[in-house]
Formats: structure tokens, C-alpha cells, sequence
């Protein structure tokens, strides 16, 4: 199948989940029972979010237990979540640390992402910062946005290396770029201490649509605290 092809498929695939979800959710059913593994990540993540179907996170967890055992990276990924998160079942970060390095060590930048995350705040695991320091780098390499910003922090900071505000700022660039509203605050405040306050209020606004609502309101307080005025007017019109 060439790429052109590949591409119209998917849009097809989003067209249909998009009008008529459940009907994709039929379609991946049959073809999970088929023993497809990516089949089962997809009705599995449909149960888990009731796309097509009743929300049923026993049902979530079966089938990504299935594609899982199958050597799927993201279903193993989303195990780990299941588990930190306790959607249906007890949580258990021991868990969540397991799967989520499995996850890692099959080629899931996701799992590669949450792993670090894990190591470098001893949940569930002991913690690690120079190995979580490994698997951001891993997690960048793989094109993981959120790990920009995160590996971005290490180098600003000097975390288990050489203090390194290039690479950190170069970091934070490339994360904003590719839509992380972690990644875009951190290169407004660069580009705040340059100088360039539009530019700012700009990537700020755009993080403020994305970012949950308990980030917002920690970013409209330090806003406030601004000096510069653009900055401070920016918080008042950011609705949590």
C-alpha cells in the first residue's frame, strides 16, 4: 500500500469513527475477536472512553491486556495507566511501573515518557533521576513533545548533567513547536526574558486553550505577578 493510499484510509477510518462510531466499534470487535492486536487497542480504547459503545473498563481492560500480551507497545502504555490511575481496578503505581516499562522497552515513546516520569518521582519504582534522564533522551529522540520539555528542564537546571541553557531553551522551542503547552510556556518565558512580550502572550494563549484547568489558574497567579503589563492583563482574561 503506498502512503497516498494509507493516508485516505485513515481519513476514511476518521470520517466513520466521527459518524458513525458505532459501527467502528462492531468492525474493530470482530476483528479483535479475530485476534488482531491492533483491533484489540482500538475497541479497548473505545470501551475505555464509551466511544461507540457503554463506557465498560473491565471490557478496556481485557482487550488491552490481549494486544498487551501480543507485544502491543501502546496497549502495554495504557495498562500502565489503567493501573496509576485506577480505572477499574485498585490503583497500584507497582503496576503502573511495570507496565509502563515494558511499555518503554517496546519502542512506546508514550511508555518511554511515563516510565521517566515514574523513575524520576519514585512511584512505584525507586527513584531513578539519571535513569529517567536516559528515557526522556529516549522519548525526544522518538519525537515525544512533552519529553522536550521535561528533558529541557534537566539541562536548564544541570539535573544529572552539565548545566546547558541552549540545549534547554532549544528544547523547549521544539516542544512548543510541535503543541505541548508545558513546552510553550517555558519557551514564552524565554522569549519574555528577550524581550519579545507579543510573541509570548501569543504561545501563552495558545497554551491556556490546551492546558487543563488546575494549570491555567497556577499560570494566571504567576501572570499576575508579571511586570510586564501585557502579561498581567493576559491573566485576568484566561478563564480556568
Amino acid at each position: 500500500m503506498s502512503c497516498a493510499q494509507a493516508a485516505a484510509r485513515a481519513d476514511e477510518f476518521l470520517h466513520l469513527l466521527r459518524t458513525n462510531p458505532s459501527r467502528v466499534h462492531a468492525t474493530l470487535l470482530a476483528q479483535a475477536l479475530a485476534g488482531d492486536a491492533g483491533s484489540q487497542l482500538g475497541v479497548a480504547q473505545m470501551y475505555l472512553e464509551g466511544i461507540g459503545c457503554e463506557r465498560n473498563t473491565g471490557e478496556a481492560l481485557y482487550w488491552f491486556q490481549h494486544a498487551a500480551h501480543q507485544g502491543d507497545a501502546m496497549s502495554m502504555n495504557m495498562l500502565g495507566r489503567i493501573h496509576e490511575n485506577g480505572w477499574g481496578v485498585p490503583v497500584s503505581y507497582e503496576l503502573a511501573a511495570v507496565w509502563y516499562r515494558e511499555a518503554a522497552e517496546h519502542g512506546s515513546d508514550w511508555g518511554m515518557y511515563n516510565y521517566a516520569h515514574v523513575l524520576a518521582n519514585g512511584r512505584g519504582v525507586k527513584a531513578d533521576r539519571a535513569a529517567a534522564f536516559h528515557w526522556f533522551e529516549r522519548a525526544v529522540d522518538a519525537g515525544h513533545a512533552r519529553a522536550m520539555h521535561f528533558l529541557g528542564q534537566y539541562y536548564e537546571y544541570g539535573w544529572e548533567t552539565a548545566p546547558d541553557a541552549e540545549r534547554a531553551y532549544a528544547l523547549y522551542r521544539l516542544s512548543a513547536e510541535k503543541g505541548d503547552y508545558r513546552g510553550k510556556c517555558s519557551w514564552a518565558s524565554v522569549l519574555t526574558e528577550r524581550g519579545q512580550i507579543e510573541q509570548a502572550c501569543a504561545l501563552l494563549r495558545s497554551a491556556m486553550d490546551a492546558a487543563p484547568a488546575y494549570f491555567v489558574e497556577a499560570l494566571r497567579n504567576d501572570l499576575r505577578q508579571s511586570r510586564h503589563p501585557q502579561l498581567r492583563e493576559l491573566a485576568e482574561h484566561a478563564v480556568p
